[in-house]
């Protein structure tokens, strides 16, 4: 689509991390948002958009260019496969993408037979310190990366009421620091370092009130010989003001130096075989979610759909996180490493 009219955006679903998303259609240049569908009504209407219930009478109604599905997994084919039926063409759809690695091929596969295109909501990557970091990787500031390491601590995992005054449903999921969180990592890293080749998993239950595992070691082969770690737990914490902006800390290191990612979302720059750090980008001072990475996703949909400018994470492109996540989980009930086949 190359348009020059604003691009009418309605989205579906208004529960706890959606108000990133209207914030963000707000304030969107080339965006309008038009409606905003949700199964309670007066949430919807708290979004101060034209409120429904209905997915189909919202389409019908406002004739959007864009659906934004800011659904859980197990609601999100259905929304894809009414704004199918209808005959949209673009869509945002939030992550875990579906139920399965094989409902996400599936309704893949139909958008792509009536010509839709989903971009999936996986919005880490564009946060400001992971471009930074990869702009600086691909300069060659480090030399050859051969070792990455990421500390998940955000701190909100301990107690009774862990999870509860935010996401309450994190308690029951029978599969929750992989698929819920670290899910953001094997996309970052894939985005930072390549498609891995091999994964494996050490996953354990720190608090016994959740259903699933919620700390682990995630063990990444990827190109070129580097070897990258996600070492997560959600009952520890790390050195931030606020725990949830960077959620932890990474060390990338190479045969020329290494770049190190703190609490504040700075990224800071050590030569091999010297002494000071060099501070390549500042700490964030955006107060909402991510450095703003919401609305940079956002802003890469709209460009791709004004200007034709390529998509990051499209449905199919994004079928391989999926599959990685479903050998991590197979490698740790194995208790062996997986190889990745190529798809």
């Amino acid at each position: 689509m190359n348009t020059n009219q604003d691009i009418r955006v309605a989205c579906v679903g208004a529960g706890y991390f959606s108000r990133f998303h209207y914030e963000s259609w707000v304030r969107m240049p080339g965006a309008i948002p038009v409606g905003s569908c949700n199964r309670d009504l007066e949430k919807a209407r708290a979004t101060g958009l034209p409120a429904y219930q209905d997915i189909l009478q919202m389409l019908e109604t406002e004739e959007p260019d864009l659906v934004d599905i800011i659904l859980p997994p197990v609601a999100q084919a259905k929304a894809i496969r009414t704004a199918l039926d209808f005959g949209i063409k673009w869509m945002i759809c939030q992550k875990p993408f579906c139920l399965s690695l094989a409902e996400a091929k599936a309704v893949t596969s139909e958008a792509e037979a009536a010509g839709a295109t989903i971009i999936v909501h996986e919005n880490f990557r564009f946060q400001p310190w992971y471009r930074a970091i990869k702009k600086a990787m691909d300069k060659g500031l480090i030399g050859r990366p051969l070792q990455a390491t990421f500390r998940l601590r955000p701190g909100d995992g301990q107690g009774p009421k862990a999870y509860l005054d935010r996401q309450p449903y994190f308690q029951e999921m029978p599969r929750f620091l992989v698929h819920e969180t670290a899910v953001h990592w094997i996309d970052t890293f894939r985005f930072l370092f390549g498609m891995p080749s091999a994964v494996y998993g050490d996953l354990r239950r720190v608090n016994p009130v959740i259903a699933g595992e919620d700390a682990g070691y995630i063990l990444f082969d990827h190109p070129n010989g580097l070897k990258a770690l996600f070492d997560g737990n959600r009952c520890l914490d790390h050195q931030a003001e606020n725990l949830r902006q960077t959620m932890g800390e990474a060390l990338i290191e190479g045969t020329e130096g290494s770049l190190v990612l703190c609490g504040d979302g700075s990224v800071e720059l050590r030569g091999f075989g010297k002494q000071e750090r060099q501070q390549i980008l500042p700490p964030s001072n955006h107060d909402g979610f991510g450095g703003d990475c919401v609305h940079v996703l956002q802003s890469h949909v709209i460009s791709g759909l004004l200007r034709g400018t390529p998509f990051e994470n499209t449905a199919r492109d994004y079928l391989d996180v999926i599959r990685i996540e479903e050998a991590i989980y197979r490698a740790a009930a194995e208790e062996r490493k997986i190889n990745l086949e190529t798809p």
